[in-house]
């Protein structure tokens, strides 16, 4: 649900349909995807929390966590009952600034652990980077297939969270030399972001009458 929505779009799409059963086998087994992967991710955190040692980053999986957890029971609630859930979908806000840093600087090749001992800041803050590129994933899969509207809803809302939280760790990682951004010669960065241009929209498509609103 948007946060600034006062109410979503009609909840029955057929009236001889009740509001727990307005849902598609498609939707279904979609929603049942984002629930499990919401619950893989939380754990993930949960098992991940006593081996952070930066603090920034630990203020980071704690105000995720937090979040999801809110997140994962709206969806629980909506889906159950196919009704607004009482409490709304909200909207991440990282403390982070977004300055960025470009470049490459010498670094080690990554490897897999070998131990757990080689569990760091580094490898948790990726696990976690990981975590929330999937999470977008798969509701943004999952949202163009649902057919319940509050659902739907719920879903669409939450995916730029989802966003929002991996850009936060993404700037956490860049910060720390950890995600390395590389960049093109500027000519070539040039050419590239101006070798398209705006498309116009007045003409009408072939068949189309009137003029486009």
């Amino acid at each position: 649900m948007r946060p600034n929505d006062s109410k979503i779009e009609n909840t029955t799409i057929n009236p001889q349909v009740s509001p727990a059963m307005n849902h598609g086998a498609h939707e279904v087994y979609d929603v049942h995807e984002v629930l499990s992967c919401a619950v893989n991710c939380m754990d993930q955190y949960v098992m991940m929390s006593q081996h952070v040692k930066d603090p920034e980053l630990r203020n980071i999986l704690d105000r995720q966590y937090q979040f999801m957890a809110n997140e994962y029971n709206t969806l629980v609630e909506c889906f159950s009952t196919g009704r607004e859930p009482a409490q709304p979908t909200g909207k991440y806000k990282m403390q982070q600034g977004n300055n960025v840093t470009y470049g490459l600087r010498q670094s080690q090749p990554k490897a897999p652990m070998k131990s757990p001992a080689e569990i760091n800041d580094q490898r948790i803050s990726g696990q976690m980077l990981s975590a929330m590129k999937s999470s977008a994933a798969v509701k943004a899969h999952a949202a163009c297939e649902v057919t319940n509207p509050v659902v739907r809803r719920v879903l669409a809302d939450s995916i730029p969270n989802c966003i929002e939280m991996a850009y936060e760790l993404f700037l956490w990682q860049n910060k720390h030399g950890y995600y390395q951004v590389a960049q093109l010669p500027q000519a070539d960065m040039q050419q590239l972001t101006h070798s398209y241009a705006p498309a116009t929209a007045t003409t009408p498509l072939p068949g189309q009458t009137g003029t486009i609103q």
